[in-house]
């Protein structure tokens, strides 16, 4: 018989999704964000918080909806090769080439950096990637206990250490809005939508899901509408306080340019506030908040990356994986933040419209009874969209192509030109389903 959820576990569990979602990305893009978006900082913000809350949600929501088990079986309603590739390449990306790295990148910048002299080479941050994804690893061999430590201890005290420096931000706040820059003169709130894809928290919703709902399990809350409900309670616990800190972030950044002028790295922002503010004792104040944040982030990626590694390949054991992904995390990291930055977004614009696209189509699909040639007409025309999205990101785009796609593709120049192909091939791949039956 299933059982229903207690208040003080609806708690827990919300605490610890807001903290696995609460990572590098998540401090360091909002006062980007501020800063650059000045006086249009509320449209920018809610563009934001659409992909960077909403769409995370949502994406946790729907896999308990589906009632699948894991993002491949999800995905693999399109056709399983589609299901291997994209769970393959949403691992790779949210695990060790980008988010995983980022997390010990931003907690060197962010927490150890500003102790050292300038020019001290690249030993201090090898010493540290090795320390901190050495913690992650041997966090991630005791997954079990994922909730005891994010959510009833870590997080707590994350949210307090938070609330000081958002709270005495705000009561004293270094400046006045400046004007915005160029990118978010016109379209601020698309342009604060696409800045919400480097928090990749969307395609780590699929992540992260997987460790919710299993945990939600445990306690032997095992029917759907329980599951359902559970997750509901608890992702929307931790989708206000992503809203709230984002927005105070945000402020934060757009106020922050008198003092400090306009930075192009959220680390160096965050760290110059809070010297700011707090001295000498900033620099502490934020190096523990950043570290608890990355930290956590990093352990719940390198458990779901490692769970999902270990079924492809179940002769290599789960706790190998754990050591290989934090070795390789380990080696990406010391790139550097901003390098690591420049390298994801032309992967990010590309992949984000497929999984957003996936959430919608998981949503409806007991409209359109699950046929899959819906599920592969929207994605197809979606994916040619979003790669070439990706290609003029990373500077490989043809002119008279980006001309053409702006004339005839609604949204386009703002970014979401996928939105339209998205709806219109699954509206194709629903007809072709439809005279497939009746032939």
């Amino acid at each position: 018989m299933s059982k229903k959820e207690s208040f003080m576990f609806v708690i827990a569990v919300g605490f610890m999704l807001f903290a696995l979602f609460f990572g590098a990305g998540n401090l360091i893009f909002p006062v980007m964000l501020g800063q650059s978006a000045g006086s249009n900082i509320w449209l920018a913000n809610a563009g934001f918080i659409v992909t960077g809350v909403g769409l995370p949600l949502l994406g946790v929501l729907a896999l308990g909806y589906s009632g699948k088990s894991d993002l491949q079986a999800l995905a693999s309603r399109a056709h399983p090769v589609f299901g291997l590739i994209f769970t393959t390449v949403l691992y790779l990306a949210v695990g060790p080439l980008f988010a995983i790295p980022r997390t010990g990148s931003v907690s060197y910048e962010i927490g150890v950096k500003p102790f050292l002299p300038e020019d001290v080479g690249f030993l201090p941050l090898l010493i540290f990637t090795i320390i901190f994804f050495g913690m992650t690893c041997y966090f991630s061999m005791n997954a079990s206990k994922i909730v005891d430590i994010v959510g009833k201890i870590l997080t707590p005290l994350l949210l307090i250490f938070i609330a000081i420096l958002i709270i005495t931000a705000i009561i004293y706040p270094m400046g006045e809005f400046q004007a915005p820059t160029k990118p978010y003169l016109n379209h601020s709130f698309f342009k604060g939508f696409q800045d919400g894809y480097l928090t990749m928290d969307t395609l780590a919703a699929f992540v992260f899901g997987i460790i919710v709902i299993q945990t939600i399990k445990d306690k032997g809350i095992v029917s759907k509408s329980n599951i359902m409900i559970t997750c509901i309670k608890a992702g929307l616990l931790s989708a206000i306080l992503l809203a709230i800190i984002y927005s105070a972030l945000t402020y934060i950044g757009a106020s922050s340019v008198n003092k400090l002028g306009l930075l192009d790295n959220g680390a160096t922002i965050l760290a110059g506030v809070s010297s700011h503010y707090f001295g000498s004792y900033g620099k502490i104040l934020i190096g523990f908040i950043v570290l608890a944040a990355c930290l956590t982030t990093s352990i719940g990626l390198i458990t779901s990356s490692a769970s999902y590694f270990h079924k492809l390949f179940p002769k290599i054991s789960y706790k190998m994986f754990s050591v290989i992904l934090s070795i390789i995390s380990a080696i990406f990291a010391n790139v550097g933040l901003m390098k690591l930055i420049s390298i994801s977004e032309p992967v990010l614009v590309a992949i984000y419209p497929l999984a957003i696209c996936l959430i919608f189509l998981t949503f409806f699909h007991s409209i359109f009874k699950g046929k899959s040639e819906v599920y592969i007409g929207s994605l197809f025309l979606t994916f040619i969209i979003s790669l070439i999205d990706g290609l003029k990101e990373a500077g490989l785009h043809i002119r008279s192509l980006d001309q053409l796609l702006k004339g005839i593709l609604p949204f386009y120049s703002v970014g979401m030109g996928w939105l339209i192909p998205a709806i219109i091939g699954g509206f194709l791949g629903f007809v072709l389903s439809y005279i497939k039956k009746i032939r």
